[in-house]
């Protein structure tokens, strides 16, 4: 379903772009979703909206021989210069793929009113996606603006929007939601 209309109280959530998670996916698609996500910033902050900046520091408990082995450089969860940064932003760090699972999140949106998510980031499939099930689920009415997410795997890419997004979520592209906050 394409973009109708935004919450009054909305926040933007942008999931993982951080130095070593944004590395991975081709650079080609990884460059312009960076770039929309950027001008998502930059019009929440300029809209006094919240914005909500994640990293990843870590990875859920559980079994071991699922998770990639090896020392990650020092500054693997920093976050990409380009988000810049301002003191009202949320920053939050997370062990797990959703933003919300264990972070405090949902009761820091909740005391600031907001009904309504726009998710962007990296990777469609994992942080993304599993962020946006919660919010839907948690009852924040989410839209994901598609050409501001991306992922390693274009084929898992492609079926989380197409076929998972539009059943929890308005889609659309940057440009689109950007004109309903304006």
């Amino acid at each position: 379903m394409p973009f109708t209309t935004r919450d009054a109280h909305t926040a933007l959530i942008v999931i993982d772009l951080q130095k070593g998670i944004a590395a991975l996916p081709p650079q080609e698609l990884a460059r312009p979703a960076i770039a929309n996500a950027v001008r998502l910033i930059e019009t929440f902050r300029a809209h006094k909206q919240p914005v909500v900046l994640v990293n990843v520091i870590g990875g859920a408990p559980g079994r071991t021989d699922t998770k990639p082995a090896g020392n990650r450089p020092a500054d693997w969860a920093e976050l990409l210069p380009e988000l810049g940064h301002s003191p009202d932003d949320i920053r939050i760090s997370k062990k797990t793929w959703s933003a919300f699972t264990g972070t405090g999140l949902d009761a820091r949106l909740r005391d600031l009113g907001v009904t309504g998510v726009v998710i962007s980031g990296i990777a469609t499939s994992m942080g993304v996606e599993s962020t946006a099930r919660f919010a839907h689920e948690l009852g924040y009415n989410v839209a994901l603006p598609v050409d501001a997410m991306t992922d390693a795997n274009p084929e898992a890419h492609r079926r989380s929007v197409e076929l998972l997004f539009p059943r929890i979520a308005e889609t659309g592209t940057t440009d689109a939601l950007i004109a309903l906050l304006k």
